[in-house]
């Protein structure tokens, strides 16, 4: 329990510390004593401070056994990560040798405890090499091929949600230690930060433009692999799927308009959502059974291809719809809130509890409610350091309902994602009317 305090007191005061940051670096007088004290705040200058704090960490944790201070240590070490990146933006003092030390200097703050906790008994060791070398590979040969390629090797979002849950898994760990009889969900987060260390390193050699197609591409196949884990019985595999589906979903569009992409891209991401959001969904009702389970597998069917038509045919060239707002729920959202009733009807509740479910979701999909969309408008309302904190919180939620094979829990927590999108969504919606007001209207010409 004291371990668990001095994470949430060092979580408390780094956030703190990095929202005010955030927001007085924006102003001259701050910017002003970072130039006037560079070898203290310049990005790189923070890289290493905080790579020593992490050392130290390291120190009292393994050689001392001061590991409540050296709990305190890490955690603000991991949340400075964040730091560097704002005063290089904000002062504009990035440079080459800060975007390769930037990813080298995270590397060495959560690979060395993460292979001392190996040997300590509890990851497992060839997880955490394999981990080493693939990091290694991408922070050295790969950077190297891509300098002499002219291509940047920035860290992309694969490396900066894994670098997050690295941070995360080193406490986890520590938690770990101290209660070595609890449930240990340590090599599932491990394999997380594995397939998000590999997809970083690929994504790297891959031209821009495609990135929004190959994404649309993983969500059709994970649609795809959910029904298959569906017609096996597997309803929890299927819906971890889609979930990942989803995710994709979440980026395929801001990288079309980041990068562009081609010409079949926009089919490819229609027929992954009605896939993955419609087809899967409605054959996990059917396959529940009962005698209404087809009528409401069309009824939700129907109202995803409407909503997606909809979408493309109208509300895409609507302009008095604000840029960030869908019309209707939007249909990952309508396929979470059956998912979830799929998991627990039966065998915890009687079916009509799913039927209803789905007509729900179909009615709100088809509607004209407004929602604000997750990643351009809800996402931006999250400081990023909590957003990260939540996303390694989710990582590690899931890593422990897997471990225990708790699937109450996975649909509680599904049924209770979607509800407080629903409410946000809602409410944060007012927030693109407003900026959409706010755009100063063209002069006639």
């Amino acid at each position: 329990m004291e371990r668990v305090f001095i994470i949430a007191l060092s979580a408390a005061i780094g956030i703190a510390g990095f929202l005010w940051f955030s927001q007085a670096i924006k102003r001259q007088p701050l910017q002003d004593f970072v130039f006037s004290h560079q070898w203290l705040l310049h990005p790189n200058a923070i890289c290493y401070w905080r790579t020593a704090a992490a050392f130290i960490a390291l120190f009292f944790y393994f050689a001392l056994a001061w590991k409540a201070s050296a709990i305190f240590i890490f955690t603000l070490a991991a949340i400075m990560d964040g730091v560097d990146g704002i005063v290089a933006r904000q002062c504009k003092l990035g440079s080459t040798w800060g975007e390769w030390l930037d990813p080298m200097c995270d590397k060495l703050t959560y690979l060395p405890p993460l292979v001392l906790f190996a040997y300590s008994g509890i990851i497992s060791v060839p997880m955490i090499w394999l981990l080493v070398a693939i990091e290694l590979v991408g922070q050295f040969m790969a950077r190297w091929i891509l300098s002499k390629l002219h291509i940047s090797g920035a860290a992309n979002n694969f490396g900066k949600i894994k670098a997050i849950i690295c941070f995360a898994l080193v406490i986890l760990c520590a938690l770990i230690d101290a209660n070595p009889g609890d449930i240990n969900i340590g090599d599932g987060v491990l394999l997380a930060c594995i397939v998000l260390s590999a997809s970083s390193l690929l994504f790297k050699f891959i031209p821009n433009r495609l990135y929004a197609d190959i994404l649309s591409g993983l969500n059709l196949a994970c649609g795809i692999g959910s029904l298959y884990m569906a017609y096996q019985g597997r309803f929890a595999s299927a819906v971890c799927l889609i979930i990942v589906g989803q995710l994709f979903d979440l980026f395929d569009g801001r990288m079309a308009e980041k990068h562009g992409g081609t010409w079949c891209g926009p089919y490819l991401d229609d027929i992954a959502d009605f896939v993955s959001f419609g087809f899967a969904p409605a054959y996990m009702i059917i396959l529940r059974g009962g005698p209404l389970s087809w009528l409401f597998s069309l009824l939700f069917l129907v109202a995803v291809a409407y909503r997606l038509i909809r979408f493309v045919k109208v509300d895409k060239y609507r302009s008095d719809l604000p840029c960030g707002v869908f019309n209707g729920l939007p249909s990952p959202a309508g396929a979470l809130l059956v998912l979830g009733w799929v998991l627990i009807c039966p065998p915890f509740l009687p079916l009509w509890f799913l039927w209803l479910a789905a007509a729900c979701s179909s009615f709100l999909m088809i509607s004209r409610i407004q929602f604000a969309h997750f990643g351009r408008i809800l996402l931006k309302k999250v400081p990023r350091p909590v957003f990260f904190s939540l996303s390694a919180a989710i990582i590690i939620i899931l890593a422990f309902i897997f471990k225990t094979k708790s699937i109450g829990m996975f649909a509680a927590l599904i049924l209770v994602s979607v509800a407080v999108y629903m409410i946000c969504g809602r409410r944060w919606r007012e927030t693109a009317e407003e900026a959409e007001k706010a755009e100063p209207t063209p002069p006639p010409a």
